[in-house]
């Protein structure tokens, strides 16, 4: 039974896979034991939703399939490998915290459709008022988008902005968005605040990261989503322990781009 609609906050936080991988070959349960400790000490003040890359990742770690780099089949079928060990990764580390979690798997054609839309929010709100922490990822077995362009960042924030969300956050492997002068010179200074994306993209580097398919281009994309609905973003260092807490008090370097 639903125990009626929350007064708390809601956090949308993408955590790509280069996180959750601690820049290795495989998931961290470190990792996601530091991301459900914070998200349990939170828990009083926030709701969260997550959108989770990592299933490609997951079932490299014990899987052995010929990748080829153009071979979208081979990728596809990996995600379908890893997605449910990526999940029992989740729920079994969030259980220590007695956080619960549910899956949900979308894909873009889901935000096309208006009943689809509705469908989405109405079951997450769902989830939520029953203290379920929705893990989102896109379905790699009938979608491709993450795989060949963005690595969740346009999905999760196309769910930030359908679900309204009061702050998106995006775990990435750097302290935010550099300048581009302070990179040229080996000294990266992060971007702190700004409010006009054009002038954030013409700082944005085309390096992608290691793991993900995605980098900073597909993270403005993602924050121009969000900026258009009125969300404010953060991009933060998910690498750092504590990085959400720490960002929250001003501990730490991350982007902030308001409304």
């Amino acid at each position: 039974m639903a125990m009626g609609k929350s007064d708390k906050k809601r956090i949308l936080l993408k955590i790509g896979s280069n996180t959750l991988t601690k820049e290795t070959d495989t998931i961290s349960k470190e990792k996601l034991a530091d991301l459900a400790q914070q998200i349990a000490q939170l828990r009083n003040e926030y709701d969260f939703v997550i959108v989770s890359s990592g299933a490609i990742a997951a079932a490299k770690e014990f899987v052995n399939l010929q990748e080829a780099s153009v071979d979208i089949q081979v990728k596809q079928a990996l995600a379908s490998i890893g997605q449910p060990y990526l999940m029992r990764m989740f729920q079994d580390v969030f259980a220590t915290h007695n956080l619960l979690t549910a899956q949900c798997l979308l894909s873009y054609a889901d935000f096309e459709n208006k009943k689809t839309q509705t469908n989405i929010s109405n079951t997450i709100s769902v989830l939520l008022e029953n203290n379920y922490i929705p893990i989102i990822n896109e379905n790699d077995t009938v979608s491709t988008e993450e795989i060949k362009f963005g690595d969740n960042d346009k999905l999760a924030a196309l769910t930030a902005a359908l679900l309204k969300v009061d702050l998106f956050v995006i775990a990435t492997n750097t302290n935010g968005i550099y300048t581009k002068a302070s990179m040229k010179l080996g000294v990266p200074e992060t971007i702190k605040e700004v409010k006009d994306i054009s002038l954030l993209a013409e700082e944005v580097s085309d390096i992608k990261s290691s793991h993900g398919t995605g980098g900073m281009q597909s993270k403005i994309v993602a924050v121009e989503i969000a900026k258009n609905a009125g969300i404010e973003t953060w991009i933060v260092n998910g690498l750092r322990d504590g990085f959400l807490i720490n960002s929250k008090q001003n501990k730490t370097a991350f982007t902030r781009i308001s409304t």
